[in-house]
């Protein structure tokens, strides 16, 4: 069994990811993907405190992409570009921002992924497509406005349990 942490779009809310990152270490997380939107470098070097391996992608508004990959390097973490592909206890997951919508539908319809992790909306998404799995756990920045430009009043993550495949949200 292993749990990962799911989180996207800190939009460097420093607050939040301190908090966030004290969850996954309770929960015992092992790993920890990031949908991207970090913003600032300094928010992967939070991950520091971080009892295990950071993975993630870039966001639509991560322009200091030397600094990001600098920091993920230091902390021994993976930063995989706009799409990245990894396995985990035998799950195939397949993580993109989501800055195209049309994209990441094809990404899910495709039905080469256990699991596709996005962000970008920041609206929590849980949906089973075919045997794919997408989940967005929302923003985890908080009072920041959706893709609808309605604020977002409650920051999210997601802990999943890859045994069981079950996941929950956890409110930051």
């Amino acid at each position: 069994m292993v749990n990962i942490g799911i989180i996207s779009d800190t939009h460097d809310d420093i607050v939040n990811l301190k908090s966030a990152i004290k969850i996954f270490n309770e929960r015992k997380v092992s790993y920890v993907i990031h949908a991207g939107d970090y913003i600032f470098p300094g928010v992967v070097k939070e991950f520091r405190n971080f009892n295990g391996k950071l993975i993630g992608v870039l966001g639509n508004n991560d322009g200091e992409i030397p600094g990001l990959m600098k920091n993920f390097q230091e902390i021994g973490g993976e930063l995989h570009g706009e799409f990245g592909h990894i396995e985990v206890d035998g799950l195939e997951i397949g993580i993109y921002h989501g800055t195209r919508s049309k994209l990441t539908e094809s990404i899910v319809a495709s039905q080469l992924y256990d699991l596709v992790v996005c962000g970008h909306t920041h609206i929590k998404r849980d949906e089973k497509r075919g045997n794919t799995l997408v989940l967005n756990p929302g923003c985890a920045h908080k009072d920041f406005p959706n893709i609808d430009g309605k604020i977002e009043k409650e920051a999210t993550i997601i802990i999943l349990d890859t045994s069981t495949r079950s996941y929950r949200f956890v409110r930051l």
